[in-house]
């Protein structure tokens, strides 16, 4: 029986963005039965963070990057095109296709959607994500992960594996560091 390989990744804030009173944030991937499993652990102040509170029917719904939102970027490492995928801990989820960096395709995702978990204590906050296989088939994915995190004021940090421009920008293949593979 072959064990799952687990990869820890580093996120790091953006020069940038503001401080939202967060630490440390990591991402965990793994290849599980019939998908990935993705798990974002942060440490911090979280009650400086404005963190959406569970849905109690989550759904797809534009503009989760525009507050406090994880997110993963996907790809096979020779191709042009990508998948973008945000995941607010309210369990409200986003999925869209490019064709190249931020050519949006107008293809809609399979109905089957991510399942969203959220933690949430004084310092720290996980939400565990599980995708389905239609979002990244077995294969070698170059991945891009990262968050926007919001505080209560309304101030925005960016974070990713590694940021290659002077603006935030999680669409650059440079940012994506983490290769998955099964």
């Amino acid at each position: 029986m072959n064990t799952p390989n687990v990869e820890c990744f580093v996120l790091r804030p953006h020069p940038a963005g503001a401080d939202v009173g967060v630490r440390a944030l990591e991402c965990t991937g793994v290849r599980g039965a019939g998908g990935w499993q993705l798990r974002y652990a942060l440490r911090g102040d979280v009650g400086r963070l404005a963190v959406p509170s569970a849905s109690s029917t989550p759904q797809a719904r534009d503009g989760l990057w525009q507050h406090t939102c994880f997110e993963a970027f996907a790809a096979r490492p020779d191709a042009a095109g990508y998948w973008e995928f945000n995941f607010s801990p309210s369990g409200d989820w986003a999925a869209y296709a490019f064709a190249g960096e931020r050519v949006r395709c107008a293809v809609q995702p399979p109905a089957q959607a991510p399942r969203i978990q959220c933690v949430r204590a004084a310092d720290a906050l996980r939400v565990d994500v599980w995708l389905p296989d239609w979002a990244a088939p077995q294969g070698a994915w170059q991945w891009g992960l990262s968050a926007v995190l919001e505080d209560t004021q309304g101030a925005l940090a960016y974070w990713a594996l590694h940021h290659a421009k002077a603006q935030p920008d999680f669409h650059d293949r440079a940012g994506w560091r983490a290769l998955l593979e099964v």
